[in-house]
């Protein structure tokens, strides 16, 4: 008698599907940040309205309490970027984008890593990584890592 012999059985890791409400808040910050990205191609200074992010003009951008400009036209890099940018949304009337960094202060050439803000409270004025950062840990704001918006736009010096 010959024994018979039975195919392993494989199966796929189950994986659990995201709830609908973490589903329904990723596609929300993926339509908040691609508005914010959307205007990268212009370097005007469009005043933002409600169906637009505080900050979507990365034409100009806060970096350390000063507004520096960028210079070239954004091209994007999901997933390869470096120095922190800060696209904020339902801001104050005068929010712009924030950066981490600008020539002359650990820049790498404008390899701009997209973190979304979205406010937790009644919104004030950021103007720098560091008030962002203290905004956060104060819970005032959410900071969402955005990889697939990442990009690469030149900033001006200071």
């Amino acid at each position: 008698m010959t024994p018979s012999r039975t195919a392993p059985s494989r199966t796929a890791p189950s994986r659990t599907a995201p709830s609908r409400t973490t589903a329904t808040r990723i596609a929300a910050l993926a339509a908040a940040a691609a508005l914010a990205l959307t205007p990268l191609v212009g370097a005007g200074t469009a005043q933002a309205d409600s169906s637009n992010p505080q900050g979507a003009n990365f034409g100009t951008l806060y970096y350390e309490g000063h507004v520096v400009r960028t210079v070239a036209t954004p091209t994007s890099q999901p997933g390869r970027g470096i120095d922190a940018i800060y696209p904020v949304v339902g801001g104050v009337a005068q929010q712009l984008a924030i950066t981490s960094a600008a020539p002359g202060d650990n820049y790498h050439g404008g390899r701009w890593a997209v973190h979304l803000v979205t406010w937790n409270t009644v919104p004030y004025l950021l103007t720098s990584d560091e008030d962002v950062l203290t905004a956060a840990g104060a819970g005032d704001i959410t900071i969402t890592r955005m990889p697939g918006a990442d990009f690469v736009c030149p900033v001006a010096g200071r």
